[in-house]
């Protein structure tokens, strides 16, 4: 049941984030159309969200790895 759980939980945050970085990505890609001047400011702001983003995936990993040595 423990690798069920794990599986569920490193899936599940690998779709989240997939999605989150998909939006994140899109939206600043938009903007940075429509004010270009912004771009390095926008990429950097984009940066640091992926960023956060991807925390996510990698505190499931782990949790799921602790869920499987139970």
């Amino acid at each position: 049941m423990n690798f069920i759980a794990a599986g569920i939980a490193a899936a599940g945050a690998a779709i989240a984030a997939g999605y989150g970085n998909g939006q994140v990505i899109s939206k600043t890609i938009e903007s940075m159309a429509r004010q270009p001047e912004l771009s390095g400011q926008l990429r950097s702001t984009m940066f640091i969200g992926v960023g956060l983003i991807e925390a996510l995936p990698i505190i499931a990993i782990v949790i799921s790895f602790m869920l499987m040595s139970r």
